[in-house]
């Protein structure tokens, strides 16, 4: 612990690299190349590097920019995420008016829907 103190350790942009490490050395072992197995060895380096500064604020700053450049494939992900784990509570349905997605909890039959952006009704099985 002692010797991590004051250093950057790691951060988002840190472990993708290691992803990323991972991925090239697995493809490595299927392949003959020599390319995934150098350029994996040069991602490390460079992750161990950005691990151990000192440097704060370089390698923060280096992270906020990874953060905002994958902002939207994780919110992608997220997204669709939340999708899944509301699915076994609710249904999602759209509005044949206007589009508005309106989320109905299941088990309550056939129900009568009020869109709350157009006030258009409509019927659904929940």
């Amino acid at each position: 612990m002692e010797f991590m103190a004051g250093r950057y350790g790691a951060d988002q942009l840190s472990r993708f690299m290691l992803a990323v490490v991972i991925v090239c050395l697995v493809l490595n072992l299927f392949t003959r190349w020599r390319f995934p197995y150098v350029f994996s060895l040069v991602i490390l380096g460079v992750c161990y590097y950005r691990m151990f500064s000192r440097n704060y604020a370089k390698r923060s700053e280096e992270n906020r920019r990874y953060l905002e450049a994958t902002q939207n494939i994780r919110g992608w992900f997220a997204k669709r995420k939340l999708r899944i784990e509301q699915s076994k509570d609710f249904h999602i349905y759209k509005c044949p008016s206007c589009g508005q997605k309106i989320r109905i909890p299941r088990g309550k039959g056939k129900i009568c829907i009020t869109c709350p952006k157009c006030r258009h009704e409509f019927e659904k099985k929940s």
